[in-house]
């Protein structure tokens, strides 16, 4: 089980992908389809659905856990992907029973993400950035992907595999 982590842009779906493809049996989940799936009442993010989008967003990170580690007792290698940061890190990755666990944590600078959305996102990339270093846990492989391509990063998690395992 490997989770891939990081801020919005980080290249956590094209690594993700790409990872899993490495692997003779190897399934990426992305987390983020267990909120595509709320068709209706689906909280968003904002301020005034607090409660509402917190108790949302750890169900989504519940299911994404529950169908990681059902893949990996079927003998799939899971590479599950999601913006897990700050606090929530820690419970997300407690609700993984799969062993062993790797983590890996993208953290291209915050220029890189800059350029790929443009400015109308400075302002979050910067706040997602901030509470990514300084709230969330230093567990696992933090690589910085600023100047690697998709396939060097790749590459790079896998020679540097036994930084990212965590228990």
């Amino acid at each position: 089980m490997i989770v891939v982590s990081g801020i919005m842009a980080a290249g956590k779906s094209t690594v993700s992908q790409l990872l899993a493809e490495r692997f003779q049996y190897g399934v990426h989940l992305r987390g983020d389809v267990f909120r595509r799936m709320i068709v209706s009442g689906q909280a968003s993010s904002a301020i005034e659905n607090g409660a509402e989008a917190q108790k949302q967003l750890k169900l989504r990170y519940r299911l994404a856990c529950q169908a990681a580690d059902g893949y990996a007792q079927a003998g799939f290698t899971v590479v599950l992907q999601d913006v897990v940061i700050g606090e929530l890190l820690r419970e997300f990755l407690d609700g993984i029973q799969t062993r062993p666990r790797y983590l890996v944590v993208l953290t291209p600078r915050p220029e890189v993400i800059h350029n790929r959305l443009g400015s109308e996102h400075r302002h979050s990339v910067d706040e997602l950035d901030y509470e990514l270093h300084a709230f969330s846990p230093r567990r696992g492989l933090w690589l910085d992907n600023s100047d690697l391509s998709p396939n060097e990063t790749v590459d790079a998690i896998l020679g540097r595999l036994d930084e990212a395992r965590f228990e």
